[in-house]
């Protein structure tokens, strides 16, 4: 690459949509520079999926004690505060590890802002850095609603750092952050309200299955108020209300706006330079470039069809890494890209959506859970799946709710992926007793 310049690729952001392919890139000689004005790794590793997991490990693991009452005695109930100190000792290392293989790599971290000054250079706090090629990897933030005292609302990032969970939340809200945190933080003893935008939690998500979940965490007290009209936000003594439909106001402890989440494009000079975007994100062609032509986009910042999750950033990043390297030429093509919600019990899908799957004609099959012998292991008593097969009886989507969702569908993926017949599953031969054996028997 050209050595006019200080680097021959600078990423704007560190996390999966850059470091999982910038690595390899600079085992390949390729000079890497990546600019981070926050934490190391992005949203995921430090107040994201990684938190949030750990925080639900112990739902998980009360749901299964509940459900195996009477075989093993004695209730459970969660710490929040060594719940959240657990979380913390899990994910503390985890930037200086990334930040290790970077530096290890021989990739330069530079902290501080990144904003575009032209096509080749980038000013990290008035100091110029430039590249031949620059990567625009700057994910998303939380949304925050425009209304009279929207600066008492917090955000995930404040919920998942709480050393105390306050007794009364109010959750704004019902994609997937409003429903596991609502989830999460019932579990552990709050008194949670969930205000909906609309009447639907989950939009994305096959209603039925979303409507057990709905109804399971309705009956652990969870309310949710549809169609809500939040309206403003005022404090009261120790507390805030929350003003919402025809003049009704709900006092609780804390508000957490899980209202959605926005690309970051603003103020690191995309106007100034031409690369075009929109609400949604950065506008990519089939090469993961920008309107302007060194310049390229990975992860959540991106205009995207596929779902904005950290396996598809990461598969962008390995993308752009083997372009860069002169691997490869060839156009993005991504692969099937599942999405769970960890609720309890999960909702988790890939592949044709059972609407879509209707609409083609395509059979669709239905299983109840409970019948499933493995699932009575540990007395599964709600969960369904559905599984759609195209003319050929190619499994082609599936969708499931269940505690083991995640897991199913992670072991059905291949046969979606690779578009497996008769011949193929008949090669396949799982571990025995497993979730994976019990889901391919399905098939």
């Amino acid at each position: 690459m050209a050595n006019q310049y200080d680097y021959d690729v600078l990423y704007l952001g560190s996390g999966h949509g850059t470091f999982d392919g910038a690595i390899p890139l600079a085992h390949f000689g390729v000079k890497v520079g990546i600019i981070e004005e926050d934490m190391i790794g992005g949203t995921c590793p430090n107040y994201g999926c990684n938190a949030k997991i750990t925080l639900d490990a112990p739902v998980a693991l009360t749901r299964e004690v509940e459900r195996l009452q009477g075989v093993v005695e004695g209730q459970l109930s969660i710490n929040w505060t060594k719940s959240e100190a657990h979380k913390q000792d899990v994910i503390k290392g985890l930037p200086g590890m990334i930040g290790g293989l970077l530096k290890d790599s021989g990739i330069d971290v530079i902290h501080g802002k990144g904003t575009f000054k032209d096509y080749h250079t980038v000013l990290v706090d008035g100091q110029p850095k430039t590249a031949e090629k620059i990567v625009i990897s700057t994910g998303l933030r939380p949304h925050r609603l425009d209304i009279p005292g929207t600066e008492l609302a917090h955000d995930s990032r404040a919920f998942m750092s709480l050393t105390k969970l306050p007794k009364q939340i109010a959750i704004i809200g019902s994609g997937y952050i409003s429903m596991e945190f609502a989830t999460i933080a019932n579990a552990a003893g709050a008194d949670v309200t969930v205000l909906m935008h609309g009447d639907r939690a989950l939009r994305n998500f096959y209603h039925p299955y979303v409507a057990q979940v709905v109804k399971d965490l309705e009956k652990r007290g969870v309310k949710f108020v549809k169609n809500a009209g939040v309206s403003s936000f005022k404090k009261s003594g120790d507390q805030v209300e929350v003003h919402y439909g025809d003049d009704h106001a709900l006092t609780v402890d804390w508000i957490l706006d899980a209202t959605g989440r926005m690309p970051n494009v603003e103020k690191i000079g995309l106007d100034e330079i031409g690369v075009k975007y929109n609400r949604h994100g950065i506008e990519v062609n089939d090469y993961l470039q920008t309107s302007v032509d060194n310049i390229y986009a990975s992860g959540d910042v991106i205009d995207k069809a596929q779902p904005k999750l950290t396996p598809t950033a990461i598969f962008e990043s390995t993308y752009l890494s083997k372009r860069f390297s002169g691997q490869s030429n060839d156009p993005i093509n991504y692969p099937v890209i599942p999405s769970v919600v960890f609720t309890s019990p999960r909702i988790a899908k890939a592949g044709l959506s059972v609407e879509d799957g209707k609409e083609k004609g395509y059979q669709i099959e239905t299983n109840y859970l409970p019948d499933d012998w493995y699932r009575q292991v540990d007395n599964e008593t709600m969960g369904d799946n559905s599984l759609v097969f195209d003319k050929q009886h190619h499994l082609v989507g599936v969708t499931e709710v269940s505690e083991q969702a995640e897991n199913v569908i992670n072991t059905l993926l291949p046969a979606i992926e690779f578009k497996f017949g008769p011949a193929e599953l008949g090669r396949l031969v799982y571990l025995f007793p497993s979730i994976g054996s019990s889901a391919w028997a399905q098939l």
